[in-house]
């Protein structure tokens, strides 16, 4: 069984900056995290960040220019840095894993960005 575990998150000031990890474990070892979604207080859960196969990403418009989502395939991780952070940003961050139409997530780490 594939296990997702986040970390990084925390509290900081508006125009801060955290990174946030997401590793895999157990269960197929082509089974990576690809994504970071989050979810706001009262808000459904979004996409923020992609990177597919061939290291190519997406990002929400709200984080473009501020947030960069890169992989290491080989240790099944994946990061978010999250810079010049708002406090519209403060959320539960989750990444997401997929193979054949199965969803893997995480348990989510908290973002709290201070006005």
């Amino acid at each position: 069984q594939v296990q997702l575990v986040e970390s990084g998150g925390g509290l900081v000031q508006a125009g801060g900056s955290l990174k946030l990890s997401c590793a895999a474990s157990g269960g197929a070892v082509n089974i990576r995290p690809r994504a970071w979604y989050r979810q706001a207080p009262g808000k459904e859960r979004e996409l923020v960040a992609r990177i597919v196969s061939d290291g190519s990403t997406n990002y929400a418009d709200s984080v473009k220019g501020r947030f960069t989502i890169s992989n290491n395939n080989a240790e099944r991780t994946v990061y978010l840095q999250m810079n010049s952070l708002k406090p519209e940003d403060t959320a539960i961050y989750y990444c997401n894993a997929e193979r054949f139409g199965v969803l893997y997530w995480g348990k989510g780490t908290l973002v709290t960005v201070s006005s």
